[in-house]
């Protein structure tokens, strides 16, 4: 407590050596600048003459010219010391600066969100309309390329056993006619020459 209560009372005895500073240069830059135009007024004859005269009140107005660029210089370093202590000490325009910045980003953040979930929308119904499409085209082909890897297989069995199913009768055909030709072969050796019969 003793330290928070010592921060502010340091940060006021700052500001007033900053005020201090501040009225001190702004009062030199006037009396400097009227004691100027004061001694360029020409005045009557004096005991010192004109040529010494001129040559003190010239040397005079370098001096107090001086004093005025010198108060300059102290205002501009007053003013970056100014800065500098907002800078450090100024937390609560630092902290409103901050907030400020962080809403402006969530806002941005919410604003990508809100495209993001519309864009997967539309993709989604585009796709969804594509699948609907793809599919109804593939079924009314019925193609075999389209069909899965075992159905083809198992259709292309099936032509395979009927395939030979057909040709099964094809080759067995002849079969009955090989009794005939049998019987033929007998009768035609009988009448070149005598059977065993005869010849015994």
């Amino acid at each position: 407590m003793a330290q928070q209560r010592a921060l502010p009372q340091s940060k006021e005895t700052l500001l007033q050596s900053y005020n201090k500073r501040l009225k001190d240069d702004v009062k030199s830059i006037m009396d400097n600048f009227t004691e100027i135009i004061k001694t360029a007024k020409i005045e009557d004859e004096t005991q010192v003459s004109r040529a010494t005269q001129g040559e003190q009140d010239n040397y005079e107005m370098h001096v107090r010219a001086a004093n005025i660029v010198r108060a300059g210089e102290s205002l501009m370093k007053l003013v970056s010391d100014l800065k500098q202590f907002l800078i450090l000490n100024d937390f609560p325009s630092v902290n409103e600066a901050i907030d400020q910045r962080n809403q402006q980003l969530r806002a941005l953040q919410e604003e990508c969100d809100r495209k993001l979930i519309a864009l997967r929308d539309e993709i989604s119904i585009d796709l969804y309309e594509l699948e609907e499409e793809y599919y109804s085209s593939s079924s009314s082909l019925c193609e075999a390329n389209d069909l899965p890897l075992c159905e083809a297989y198992w259709r292309l069995d099936l032509d395979t056993d009927s395939a030979d199913g057909l040709s099964a009768p094809v080759l067995a055909s002849p079969e009955p006619s090989t009794g005939p030709l049998q019987a033929a072969v007998p009768a035609h050796s009988h009448a070149s020459g005598p059977g065993p019969s005869e010849h015994t």
